[in-house]
């Protein structure tokens, strides 16, 4: 949830005015509207790129995630991850645009991690996706944007660790 929308709705759920602190932080989002913005295109058009070398980094560090028996073995399995490495990119996306970590853990970490236990897939191996995702991301990004969009990849190799 947006910064705008939490002080709207507890505003609201208050009964008052918005008060001049979170009418700052308001004015504060704004002001990074549009390197947040810069951030979501550079990530969103660079997907193909992105998933292509973080699972080329991925499968260098994890070799065994691709050896039969491995969770990612296969056509099949490796087009899941894939997969999974793009809905990922796109969690990381949203959650910049709104400048927070909510539609990250709401979207998609509530859950995700007992789904890929359920699916015997190593969590701990999850992480170290989630890190190679970051790396291919934060090297489009120039330093300052790089910084900006790190936590929100961070946030979701935590919950995954």
């Amino acid at each position: 949830m947006s910064v705008v929308s939490q002080v709207i709705l507890q505003a609201d759920d208050e009964l008052r005015y918005p008060t001049y602190g979170e009418l700052q932080s308001i004015q504060d989002f704004f002001k990074t509207g549009e390197q947040r913005t810069r951030i979501a295109e550079t990530l969103s058009t660079n997907e193909k790129k992105i998933v292509q070398e973080a699972s080329k980094q991925l499968w260098r560090k994890r070799p065994d995630f691709i050896a039969p028996g491995g969770n990612a073995y296969g056509d099949k399995q490796r087009a899941l991850c894939l997969r999974d490495y793009g809905w990922y990119l796109r969690l990381v996306t949203y959650g910049i645009l709104a400048g927070d970590k909510e539609p990250i853990e709401s979207i998609g970490i509530v859950g995700a991690r007992e789904m890929y236990n359920a699916l015997g897939v190593p969590v701990p191996g999850m992480a170290e996706a989630i890190r190679c995702l970051r790396d291919a991301s934060l090297g489009l990004l120039n330093a300052e944007d790089a910084a900006e969009a790190s936590p929100y990849f961070d946030f979701i190799i935590q919950a995954m660790s």
